[in-house]
């Protein structure tokens, strides 16, 4: 059964002959000012790279490289060249990689879930067809469903075996790159002008070497392919000029010359790159949700329908009376959630010195009762007992001779009335009672406006969670704590993994190296290279925060030195895991 392409993929067969031929154009544009000293590093762009340009894994070149570079411009330039080269490699090794991984995630799912993905994955165009296909009529249902799920393992094991041919040749390709720079590093400072030529050599050789096997990947698509008919043109670098290859001083026009040629190879190899992963690649993300996308179009679509048919334009009032009401309600929800609290709460702070005054003769009121209730009782228990008490004297004491003498008076009511002390312990009385009331208004003054605040708060409380929300929200988002990049729990994890997936490769290309598969163990390096990378760009930014970049930088170094030996860099990653900062596990809250 034929396979429909997806949009995604026929767009992109539609666009690459102009995406092919601009980037010609770009690059024939480029060459006329290539040596210009502003320029030199900018000119030559692939069709993956953006504009702001990634720190990518430094070379395997001496520290003090760049600073005897300087007085040779040679030196200089080669060095320009290998970092352009191993940027744009492992950029195009990266784009490569997340397509596989979706590939070989889908690849494991079941037949059903590779069915789902072919009809409502891949377009409304790939939907139509299988629906199509459907209705024409195969013979029964199961036998349509068995014809779907080959045609989806045929159609996810074609990307997955051009995907995997590409990381494999490409990584072999990094890999010999970095480790001939290892090589020559020294002699790039002490002997340039034979180092020079033989390196600009080995590149030239290893061009071909890719050529031959990814070239092939042209061929096998013209015979059989699932996917659209518009092919790219095949893979043919060019060699390097055939001048003094024998070791002798280069000139610098032909050095020059040469670097061209690199430059050319590397364009062509991004141009075809760029033709087979874009044939092979993920469905986007709008191509994948195009049902809910749908879906959603269609929900709003109905709902403007009813909002049209409510609103003025059609002759009603009722969308300007919601919005109204709407509007009454925030402004109501405002004011007494919002701008009310806040300012009782601004009256309670900045008001302390009116309310301070306030209490303060609140308090003279009640000390000036209580001494004229002291001097009553002090007055009546010295003639009442015929003696002369202290000033100091306990107002508990003098009122119990008070209460004792208002008891004997209450004997006789009325003649103590007129004639007797009855009237002045009433008085005494009244007095103490005066001076209870003020002390507890006193206090329930004081109780009152120690929560004032407290009740503004409360009044507030719904705002401050929705507010709480929103900046959730608004944090999650900005966030973005889904890649290794990030600051979060997430991420902390997958620069772990990073760490974790270097130590695996290591074991496995020390495995290779032992049993003699040599294509294995170059393949596996240059895997190595590229996790070390993508370590590297993610610790760079929380290591220097934390001012232990220096230290993990050159332990990233070391992990990507051919010449170390693999328990030593098994101690790296062990380190790595248990001392760096940025990299140690997350701490579960208790």
């Amino acid at each position: 059964m034929a396979v429909v392409p997806s949009e995604a993929e026929s767009s992109a067969s539609r666009n690459f002959p102009s995406l092919f031929y601009s980037d010609f154009l770009r690059n024939r544009f480029s060459a006329f000012y290539f040596f210009s000293p502003t320029k030199f590093l900018s000119n030559f762009t692939s069709p993956f790279r953006s504009s702001r340009r990634r720190e990518c894994l430094p070379l395997p070149v001496p520290s003090n490289f760049l600073h005897s570079s300087i007085n040779n411009t040679n030196g200089s330039r080669v060095h320009a060249v290998l970092k352009d080269v191993l940027e744009r490699v492992l950029k195009n090794l990266h784009l490569i990689q997340k397509n596989l991984q979706f590939w070989e995630s889908i690849a494991e799912q079941s037949d059903n879930r590779k069915a789902y993905f072919m009809i409502f994955e891949r377009g409304p165009r790939a939907f139509m067809g299988e629906t199509v296909n459907l209705l024409r009529g195969c013979a029964t249902q199961d036998s349509f469903l068995q014809n779907l799920c080959q045609s989806a393992s045929d159609h996810i094991d074609e990307r997955i075996s051009v995907l995997s041919c590409l990381r494999c040749s490409l990584a072999i390709f990094l890999g010999q790159i970095y480790a001939e720079v290892h090589k020559v590093g020294e002699g790039l400072i002490t002997d340039p002008e034979n180092k020079l030529p033989s390196l600009l050599g080995i590149i030239n050789d290893l061009f071909s070497t890719l050529e031959a096997s990814i070239g092939h990947l042209h061929a096998t698509r013209q015979r059989d392919s699932s996917v659209d008919g518009t092919y790219s043109t095949p893979l043919l670098f060019e060699e390097l000029p055939k001048i003094n290859q024998d070791g002798s001083q280069w000139t610098d026009c032909e050095i020059r010359d040469a670097i061209n040629s690199v430059y050319h190879n590397l364009d062509k190899l991004e141009s075809y790159i760029c033709f087979l992963v874009v044939k092979h690649r993920k469905p986007k993300r709008i191509t994948q949700h195009w049902v809910q996308y749908a879906c959603g179009a269609v929900g709003l679509s109905v709902c403007s329908l009813w909002l049209l048919r409510h609103s003025s334009l059609m002759g009603s009032s009722d969308l300007d009376n919601w919005i109204k009401e709407v509007k009454d309600s925030t402004v109501d929800f405002f004011k007494d959630h919002v701008e009310q609290p806040i300012l009782s709460i601004r009256d309670e702070l900045f008001d302390t010195f009116r309310k301070r005054h306030q209490g303060i003769m609140d308090l003279e009121e009640v000390r000036l009762t209580s001494e004229s209730l002291h001097r009553m009782l002090l007055a009546f228990s010295e003639q009442t007992k015929g003696q002369k008490f202290p000033v100091n004297a306990s107002d508990q004491k003098m009122l119990e001779i008070v209460m004792d003498r208002y008891e004997k008076e209450l004997m006789h009511p009325i003649q103590n009335l007129f004639s007797g002390e009855l009237a002045r312990a009433m008085l005494i009385q009244v007095q103490k009672l005066k001076l209870d009331t003020e002390t507890a208004m006193l206090e329930l003054n004081q109780i009152l406006r120690a929560n004032e605040i407290n009740f503004a708060v409360l009044t507030a409380l719904p705002a401050f969670f929705l507010s709480l929300l929103l900046i959730m929200l608004v944090r999650a988002w900005f966030k973005q704590d889904t890649k290794a990049e990030g600051r979060g729990r997430i991420a902390r994890i997958q620069r772990r993994l990073l760490v974790v997936e270097v130590e695996k490769r290591i074991l496995q290309y020390q495995n290779y190296v032992e049993q003699g598969l040599e294509r294995d163990a170059k393949y596996t390096f240059g895997l190595i290279l590229y996790s070390l990378d993508r370590l590297y760009s993610a610790v760079k930014r929380h290591a220097e925060a934390s001012r232990e970049w220096h230290s993990l930088r050159q332990d990233i170094i070391d992990l990507a030195s051919p010449g170390l030996q693999t328990n030593h860099k098994l101690t790296v990653t062990s380190r790595l895991e248990s001392v760096y900062d940025c990299l140690l596990p997350v701490l579960k809250p208790r």
